[in-house]
């Protein structure tokens, strides 16, 4: 996700095989720098050549040195280019991506289709192996009200409830509601006091520092509180998205603090060959 809206950026060998993805992911994972994690991708920026192949989209993903990905629920984006994932059986998906060798815990899903159904839901993220729901937003007004906002937080831990009895971490992203302002405080910081810390986690968006919001300064500011983050390169200097290591940020201070915040993983999110020219930068950066 960006820093605008996710709809404005961008918008029989059969088990050998899939042993053998699995080795050949965990080997890599082994090697995998910064902090041990995997070098992962969200799969939102290749909506449309997954609408098209998803699993030759997931190839050339794991080709270009991406070990893990995170994908978003066909129902929930159906209109993005994922209702097509839906044709797949659990073992289905699972083979793909073990044939690629890549892992995937992690699925953006919207607050919609938890509110409708979210049984039907984590019945098809266990049935894939999901571990982690995201929900890009709460999708609260523009302009919230504090009622609004302790609302929303409270959906949101029921939400989270159910999933935690389920053996799912419910997380949440920030954007649009996440950056709205109340009373002069900001909402993304009100729900890390209205949220129960057991029931959701967070995903921290990095591009929104063109907003003022500091990827180290809350991953340190909140410890334990983060799941996950979505990685983008920012530039000060000219305002814009640009590959990691070819950016102005500091990555060893964010990646140092994403420790203290708890990320369990992380997932790069632009352009394809912005995505793609971060992974020898990410792959040669320590971090203690």
């Amino acid at each position: 996700m960006s820093a605008i809206s996710r709809r404005e950026f961008f918008q029989k060998a059969s088990t050998t095989a899939a042993v053998a993805g699995f080795l050949s992911a965990s080997a890599r994972v082994l090697r995998a720098n910064p902090l041990g994690l995997p070098i992962g991708c969200q799969t939102w920026p290749v909506r449309e050549m997954i609408a098209k192949d998803f699993p030759g989209t997931i190839k050339q993903l794991a080709e270009a040195g991406f070990q893990t990905i995170e994908l978003c629920s066909p129902v929930g984006y159906e209109d993005s280019g994922f209702a097509g994932l839906a044709k797949y059986t659990a073992a289905e998906l699972r083979k793909i991506l073990g044939d690629a060798g890549v892992s995937c815990v992690s699925s953006h899903f919207g607050i919609e289709e938890l509110r409708k159904n979210q049984e039907g839901r984590i019945a098809w993220a266990k049935e894939i192996g999901l571990t982690q729901m995201i929900v890009p937003s709460l999708d609260g007004p523009k302009n919230p009200t504090m009622d609004d906002v302790k609302r929303a937080a409270d959906e949101y831990n029921k939400i989270g409830e159910r999933a935690a009895s389920a053996g799912i971490q419910q997380g949440l992203h920030n954007e649009d509601f996440e950056l709205s302002m109340v009373g002069g405080q900001r909402t993304y910081d009100l729900l890390f006091g209205l949220l129960d810390p057991k029931l959701v986690k967070f995903q921290f968006q990095v591009s929104t520092i063109s907003q003022g919001y500091d990827a180290a300064e809350y991953l340190t500011k909140y410890p334990g509180r983060f799941l996950s983050m979505h990685v983008q390169g920012w530039s000060t200097k000219t305002r814009k998205i640009a590959p990691v290591g070819q950016d102005t940020l500091d990555w060893k201070k964010i990646f140092t603090a994403a420790k203290t915040g708890g990320i369990k993983n992380y997932f790069v999110e632009m352009n394809l060959e912005m995505m793609k020219a971060s992974v020898p930068y990410l792959r040669n950066l320590q971090v203690a």
